[in-house]
């Protein structure tokens, strides 16, 4: 057991006066490759982390039809009658949820798993409190680490009986949904799929999966998460009009999604576009197949053959999608300077973090040349750790 599942533990005796029937844990994500590409019905290769969000939960025998969710990083918690629910979800686009944005995540969940089940007259209230060592707002989906965890206790409460696509699914509606931010389905599956030592090779359109072995601590490597504190929030502006532009492309190209354009039709789409549009339509395409390419590579050359792509998949993002800041270049920069194979801004962009392939008696110099570039160029220090591909949800006590 880790601080998360006592702190969770604690705050849901405090809250109730009782013990929870169990806990139950899903982990953050990092995304290895292929940012974007997911709403985009495009290839992403994301990997599960050890970071969890602990869920202490339990049914209620008392006025049966309401929820009661808290978290350690809120004062006061939320409580509503599970009734409710119906009028407070689906959010309007680009509205705020009408609860906390903090207690959306984990009442959306419990919103849409009763909306996909065929007869939800029978669940009982909930008393729900969470916790997490995931870094908040570092794009390392603490949000679908909260959809995980709360799925999953709530699919065996329940007795839903949904499997871990399935229940991806029920995450990402609550994202879309109940916070409101246009996400695609890359960081439930990751949560929720996840495997030690793999990475899963995600088809967004079809979601189909696939684990290709990464093998990080046998090639003598680590992947170290520089996390840099500079927050970001899905549901505001700039991910909404990338995701726009996206969708904007894919109609001038006459396609369902830009997944259907490849890099041969790029003159074409130039010739198509404003230079904005063509710039955030050429990343998706480039980082699509930089995704295949990986995959491949992985396949017949191991995982220090990679680190070109990651450092190409960073330098679309910064110049041609614009989601890169100036804290993440540095990351970046300075690990490779560093002696990094590789290095990428991984998750949404606009802040969180970036991620560096390197050596593994490299990590304590790489750390120390990014923290130092970071106190050079008068930015917050940076929270640094590294990560090792792990496992998806499950119940732990």
């Amino acid at each position: 057991m880790t601080a998360a599942h006592d702190a969770a533990r604690a705050l849901f005796t405090d809250l109730t006066g009782r013990e929870p029937d169990g806990l139950w844990s899903a982990p953050g994500r990092v995304n290895l490759i292929g940012e974007h590409t997911d709403y985009n019905d495009g290839f992403v290769l994301p990997f599960a982390i050890p970071q969890r969000t602990v869920a202490a939960v339990a049914l209620r025998d008392d006025h049966r039809g309401r929820v009661l969710v808290g978290s350690t990083f809120a004062s006061e918690p939320v409580e509503v009658a599970l009734d409710e629910l119906d009028r407070l979800f689906p959010t309007a686009a680009g509205a705020h949820p009408a609860v906390p944005e903090w207690a959306a995540y984990p009442l959306g969940v419990a919103w849409a798993l009763r909306q996909a089940a065929e007869d939800a007259s029978g669940f009982a209230g909930l008393d729900i409190a969470i916790a997490s060592d995931v870094p908040v707002g570092a794009g390392l989906s603490s949000s679908a680490a909260i959809e995980g965890a709360t799925a999953s206790a709530l699919d065996e409460l329940w007795g839903t009986g949904l499997d871990g696509t399935a229940l991806a699914r029920i995450g990402r509606r609550a994202e879309n949904e109940a916070v409101g931010a246009p996400t695609g389905i890359m960081d439930q599956m990751a949560s929720m799929l996840g495997e030690p030592d793999t990475a899963i090779f995600l088809d967004c359109r079809s979601l189909e999966t696939e684990l290709v072995p990464l093998g990080v601590a046998e090639a003598g490597l680590a992947i170290l998460v520089i996390d840099t504190r500079v927050k970001h929030a899905h549901s505001t502006g700039g991910y909404r009009e990338r995701r726009a532009s996206c969708e904007l492309g894919a109609s001038i190209m006459g396609v369902p999604a830009l997944r259907d354009v490849t890099v041969a039709d790029l003159p074409r789409a130039q010739d198509l576009m404003d230079d904005v549009t063509f710039r955030r339509v050429r990343h998706i395409v480039t980082e699509n197949q930089r995704v295949l390419d990986t995959v491949q590579v992985l396949r017949e050359h191991g995982v220090r053959a990679v680190g070109d792509l990651l450092v190409a998949s960073h330098a679309s993002m910064r110049d041609d999608f614009e989601i890169s800041t100036r804290e993440l270049d540095t990351a970046v920069d300075t690990a490779l300077a560093a002696g990094a194979l590789g290095a990428r801004m991984t998750g949404g962009g606009f802040g969180g973090a970036a991620i560096a392939l390197i050596e593994q008696d490299a990590v304590d110099a790489v750390s120390q040349a990014v923290t130092t570039a970071f106190a050079a160029a008068g930015f917050d220090a940076p929270l640094l750790f590294t990560v090792t591909p792990s496992a998806g949800p499950r119940r732990d006590a």
